[in-house]
């Protein structure tokens, strides 16, 4: 069944998770996670860029040192393009994502009966010395025409 995802982590959201984690409300954490509240999925780069577009003077390396820590604390998840360039997701909540190999983003799926099925099934498999805790599903795909190419 597919079903709609639980909204993103609003600013105030954000706050009580960092204060779970003993981390400060930093004007660079605030400013990262305002940016990821529009694009949901990034890499430190695009983060950066957009930072820079708001007059922020944050460094790409900052970013990427926030945004680690964010995911070390598992406040936002990892993931990793076709590309092996690092990707960043806003949205922890279980979830299939479609890579799109061409624009070089993300799009999330919702279909918990997949998900339900293929993790049902892993559970079921035995992998010597290997306990299956979770299932991470990507999709890996291409545009099919080009109008959407450039979406």
């Amino acid at each position: 069944m597919i079903t709609m995802p639980p909204p993103t982590p609003t600013l105030e959201d954000f706050r009580t998770q960092l204060r779970k984690h003993n981390l400060k409300a930093t004007r660079q954490r605030m400013a990262v996670h305002e940016v990821m509240m529009e694009l949901g999925h990034a890499s430190a780069d695009m983060v950066g860029e957009e930072l820079a577009s708001r007059g922020s003077k944050v460094t790409v390396a900052s970013v990427y040192n926030i945004l680690s820590q964010l995911a070390d604390f598992r406040i936002y998840n990892r993931r990793m393009s076709a590309t092996n360039k690092m990707f960043f997701d806003i949205n922890t909540f279980h979830h299939i994502h479609l890579y799109d190999r061409e624009n070089h983003t993300y799009r999330d799926v919702i279909d918990e009966e997949l998900q339900s099925l293929v993790l049902s099934h892993m559970k079921r498999r035995k992998f010597r010395g290997f306990t299956i805790e979770d299932i991470d599903i990507q999709l890996i795909a291409r545009p099919t025409s080009r109008k959407s190419r450039n979406t």
